[in-house]
């Protein structure tokens, strides 16, 4: 059992018990913020918020090599069921260094995103939870000068027939 599941299971999820499982720069990747989260302190203070919103248990584990985890979990938030997947990345140490998660399915997801805001808004800027006009400006390619430009994709009706 991965050493996560095992404290989230337990119900010692403290932000202390957590980050001693936590690499100092470790990132935590989430659908329901834009961007990721980096370092033991803010990731730790997520993980332990998450489970005091909603409830439920791990139903799978797969240990995909010697350092990825693959964790599935199942259970309810506000009596609205929802899902996890998680890919959990450790280092030579053991310490969790990289934390992907998906969710499903959307409805619950926007439900879990309003409720967790007023736990870790005080940790989690603004630019964890919105787009910034000028972020994504600076996302666009030069030659577009800053301009949305509409495109087409390729279909194969534009393949020329010989």
């Amino acid at each position: 059992m991965h050493p996560l599941r095992k404290l989230r299971e337990s119900g010692d999820n403290t932000p202390a018990a957590v980050a001693k499982l936590l690499a100092e720069n470790v990132v935590f990747h989430s659908p329901l913020l834009v961007r990721a989260v980096e370092g033991r302190e803010k990731v730790a203070v997520i993980m332990v918020a998450s489970p005091k919103l909603r409830h439920g248990a791990y139903t799978a584990e797969f240990r995909l090599d010697d350092r990825n985890t693959f964790l599935r979990w199942k259970g309810n938030i506000e009596g609205r069921e929802i899902e996890s997947f998680g890919v959990v990345t450790n280092n030579d140490q053991g310490l969790v260094v990289d934390y992907t998660i998906a969710f499903r399915p959307l409805p619950a997801i926007q439900i879990f995103r309003d409720v967790i805001y007023p736990l870790v808004k005080d940790i989690l800027g603004p630019e964890y939870w919105e787009y910034s006009e000028n972020a994504a400006q600076r996302r666009l390619p030069r030659s577009t000068g800053g301009r949305i430009v509409p495109c087409r994709l390729f279909s194969s009706r534009d393949a020329k027939s010989e």
